[in-house]
């Protein structure tokens, strides 16, 4: 029967999609947004405060990017969160896995249950570490219902099943009598993280900057809603975990895709990296604005480089992704600095490093643990190691400083989604950088996606 004007009229604006309505409604009423669209956190501090503090103020969440920050800039940081944004302006900080140091990840819990951090995104993890459990217990209660509700938030950064499922169940028992024994958690918080999962939501990583494992968007999605609602038939959560995505969001066909995909949410990263408010260097900005999508490339990631872990880097015009492959590739087939060739040893020290291998270590000397030391002394593979993932604390720092001398050595982590945005926007007055602004880019990109999704679906009326 064929429909008439009234009723399509009806349908039509049912189907109406406005941006304030892509999403998840109880993850947007949980953390108070207006829009399900994060920002995440970026290495030392580039995702800054001024970043998340825009996101907040525009009612979106931004993730401050902790990895690789001291405690105090930390601390100043929450500061200033909490002066700048009101109680009903939402933030996060970024958390990021330590897995030489879970003293540290400790450390950095503290600091943030000592001043009430609310939202954290855990980034890199590949299993449960005994920190994550103790921001997760504290604060634990159960409702009038009896259901275990919670004020500390867990936002689960994942690019594998495994790991979303580690995330999906409950903390793990041995950590639990870990903390317990070592009286961090009571008997009363360790019965009650027991009935609930680790994560509120989680993030599905596609194909993106930084640490990757390359996925997909497509496949991905699907498979860990699969298993998320595999998991809550099993366990019968009273409240669903939902299921965000990231990677690869660049364009509003791209967020649009996402939200048909049966995202939640969604989180963007390297689109925000190339904006008035990123904390990295100009010249890295200027760079940054003129990739297309082939223009990022793969190499190891120095804070696990033993493992052959892998982060996505821009390589137009820039040595970095090379000379890292190389670096990973020597130390793969040699046991020592000894073994390699002296022409290629003399090559990394006057090209890649500007300096000698003696010099670095002396320099490396000073910031690792002893104990990494004495290791170093005891095997010279471990020496090589170290000495090698010197270089991508030094090319990182290059970028963030914007050494314009020492540019083709600039570590400068993106994915193909920056490609895609600068496309997206060439002719307009976003293509120069100092016009873009967080906060703006979400609403065009909402906004956009919006607007096709009622432009595809109102053609099946």
């Amino acid at each position: 029967m064929k429909k008439t004007d009234y009723e399509t009229n009806k349908l039509e604006d049912a189907l109406k999609f406005t941006p304030e309505k892509l999403g998840c409604s109880e993850f947007k009423k949980d953390y108070n947004l207006k829009f399900a669209y994060l920002t995440g956190g970026m290495y030392k501090g580039i995702a800054s405060k001024e970043m998340v503090v825009k996101m907040g103020k525009a009612g979106m969440m931004g993730f401050f990017g902790t990895g690789g920050l001291e405690l105090s800039q930390i601390k100043e940081a929450i500061e200033y969160f909490q002066k700048e944004l009101s109680p009903e302006q939402t933030y996060g900080l970024n958390f990021l896995h330590n897995m030489n140091n879970p003293e540290g990840e400790e450390k950095m819990i503290d600091l943030f249950l000592s001043y009430g951090v609310k939202n954290i995104e855990a980034a890199a993890f590949i299993s449960i570490t005994p920190a994550l459990v103790k921001y997760r217990a504290k604060g634990l209660k159960r409702d009038s219902q009896g259901n275990v509700i919670g004020v500390n938030r867990i936002i689960a950064k994942v690019s594998r099943g495994e790991v979303a499922e580690v995330f999906l169940n409950s903390a793990p028992e041995r950590i639990l009598n870990k903390l317990l024994a070592e009286k961090k958690i009571t008997w009363e918080e360790a019965d009650l993280l027991k009935v609930i999962p680790m994560a509120d939501d989680i993030c599905v990583e596609a194909d993106s900057a930084g640490h990757t494992d390359g996925g997909v968007a497509y496949t991905l999605m699907s498979s860990i809603i699969k298993l998320r609602d595999e998991i809550m038939e099993k366990y019968k959560y009273h409240k669903k975990v939902r299921i965000g995505a990231a990677g690869g969001i660049g364009t509003p066909a791209a967020v649009a895709a996402s939200f048909v995909m049966g995202a939640d949410f969604i989180t963007t990263g390297s689109i925000n990296q190339c904006t008035v408010e990123a904390a990295t260097s100009n010249s890295v900005k200027n760079l940054l604005q003129k990739i297309n999508v082939q223009d990022t490339e793969y190499a190891p990631a120095g804070d696990m480089f033993e493992i052959g872990a892998k982060v996505q880097v821009v390589k137009k015009g820039i040595f970095f992704p090379a000379r890292a492959n190389k670096l990973y590739e020597l130390y793969r087939k040699h046991n020592s600095l000894d073994e390699i060739d002296e022409k290629i040893k003399d090559q990394i020290q006057e090209k890649f490093f500007k300096r000698s291998f003696e010099e670095v270590y002396e320099e490396i000397k000073s910031f690792y643990p002893l104990q990494e030391i004495e290791k170093a002394e005891r095997n010279p593979k471990h020496k090589m190691a170290l000495i090698f993932r010197w270089y991508f604390g030094y090319t990182t720092g290059l970028a963030l400083n914007g050494t314009e001398e020492c540019k083709v050595d600039y570590q400068v982590h993106c994915g193909p989604a920056l490609g895609a945005f600068n496309q997206w926007v060439k002719g307009t007055s976003l293509e120069n950088w100092q016009e873009r602004h967080v906060d703006e880019i979400a609403v065009k990109l909402m906004n956009g996606a919006a607007t096709l999704l009622n432009q595809y679906y109102k053609d099946y009326i």
